[in-house]
């Protein structure tokens, strides 16, 4: 059994790049996997592995300087959600490109998940999506408002060409774990907006806690690991990846004549060119041989009489 740790924190590292090696040489040796994010702003990022690997990577991460309030959110797999770990460097944890937007410095009025119905259910307030569109086709609260947007960074132009249509009004955001809001909160705070509320812990947290009977959650919440889609309890929700695309499909879209492995779905198809279709089959290609030559490896490694070389 594998343990998911989604976590993200703000503060102020002055040099990122510093902190690189020990964090991947920590994560190697204790066999955790997935992507952790490093910028002068802070952390963000989901890993998988056993739960003393996890464990140890915790207690490194909130050793860092000021990052002893590190929280993360727990889940579990019987398969290993990531290949490989990856550990980046980048100018955000989260990209909006907004470079005076600091959570660090203050961001909305936190709403704990059992509180979050009463609030949203006020006339005076506008729900706000801040996720992606991909996201928010797949589950999202009852009356939220969808910005459309494809990429978080777009949020500052949707707000600027809206704002207007939420004058007198209380503003509660969400996203799946907190890190958007926390900066599209400060950033509604930088103009002006005085009433700002976000959902703490983000969907995740929401789904956790709340009873499904108690919920006002539609559908299922997108998450960037192997599962795809979890519903409330966090159990694993019906959902695939489209490995052209990165969009998630339902299993009967795989019967859809768009569909090919690897390749392509209803989503993108219009939209890749037969260039990036033939290298997408490639890709795929290499994908089955490295599979076929592992599993080959375990067979001969399993065999009675094997020998480790």
């Amino acid at each position: 059994m594998y343990t998911i740790a989604a976590l993200y924190h703000f503060t102020r590292f002055d040099n990122p790049a510093a902190l690189k090696p020990a964090l991947l040489a920590l994560c190697v040796k204790c066999d955790v996997k997935g992507t952790l994010l490093l910028a002068g702003e802070g952390v963000n990022g989901t890993i998988a592995g056993p739960r003393a690997g996890i464990d140890a990577v915790i207690a490194h991460l909130r050793a860092l300087p000021g990052c002893e309030g590190l929280e993360w959110k727990e889940a579990t797999s019987d398969t290993a959600p990531f290949p490989r770990m990856k550990v980046r460097l980048k100018r955000e944890i989260v990209t909006m490109g907004q470079p005076h937007v600091d959570p660090a410095a203050g961001t909305g009025h936190y709403v704990m998940p059992q509180d979050w119905n009463d609030l949203i259910s006020r006339e005076d307030v506008a729900v706000i999506d801040t996720r992606n569109g991909y996201e928010v086709a797949i589950g999202t609260f009852d009356g939220a408002i969808d910005p459309e947007t494809q990429s978080f960074g777009e949020f500052p132009a949707w707000w600027e060409a809206n704002k207007h249509r939420f004058h007198n009004k209380k503003i509660a955001m969400f996203c799946t774990g907190g890190i958007r809001c926390e900066k599209s909160t400060n950033y509604l705070l930088c103009e002006g907006v005085e009433d700002v509320y976000h959902l703490k812990g983000g969907i995740l947290k929401y789904l956790e806690e709340v009873p499904e009977q108690e919920s006002t959650w539609q559908g299922d919440c997108f998450v960037f690991d192997a599962r795809v889609s979890v519903g409330h309890g966090l159990a694993e929700g019906p959902h695939l990846l489209c490995h052209g695309c990165r969009q998630p499909i339902l299993p009967q879209d795989m019967q859809r004549p768009e569909f090919e492995q690897g390749v392509s779905c209803h989503h993108c198809f219009e939209r890749t060119s037969d260039r990036d279709k033939d290298r997408f089959r490639e890709r795929q290609k290499q994908i089955k041989l490295s599979e076929a030559r592992a599993a080959k490896n375990r067979a001969w490694s399993a065999a009675p009489g094997a020998k480790s070389t």
